[in-house]
């Protein structure tokens, strides 16, 4: 499984960071829904689904947490620490998200709106969704 890491351009002097992001430019798809988690309690675990047709990314803006990535036949464990670098997460690809810094501030910009359709919560169902598309 590819991970793909942005690393978004920073500006910055005595004054402090900023980070834009455009569209297409920055972000490989049209940005429809933007996002974010905080205040998660210790040991908590978000995520837990796939999507169908939804590209992510994912943006630790404060703080950290680690993302697990799974696509049916491996899986990866990416760490988000960084305010400037976002996590790409296709389509068909399971996630969920754990060991959150007190601080973290996870961003999520989205490629479409909020469909529960689009969403498969069960992990068997996954797999089933996944062999069906090999």
């Amino acid at each position: 499984m590819q991970v793909i890491k942005y690393s978004f351009q920073q500006h910055g002097d005595t004054r402090g960071q900023l980070v834009s992001l455009e569209e297409f430019n920055d972000i490989p798809f049209r940005i429809k829904r933007v996002y974010y988690v905080y205040d998660t309690l210790p040991n908590v675990r978000r995520g837990f689904h796939a999507h169908k047709s939804l590209e992510q990314i994912m943006i630790c803006i404060h703080g950290k947490c680690k993302v697990l990535l799974d696509n049916g036949l491996e899986k990866k464990i990416v760490y988000l620490e960084k305010p400037y670098e976002g996590l790409y997460i296709s389509n068909n690809i399971w996630r969920e998200m754990y060991d959150f810094s007190e601080d973290a501030v996870l961003l999520v910009l989205a490629s479409d709106l909020y469909h529960e359709e689009d969403y498969i919560r069960d992990y068997d169902e996954f797999l089933k969704f996944i062999a069906s598309k090999n």
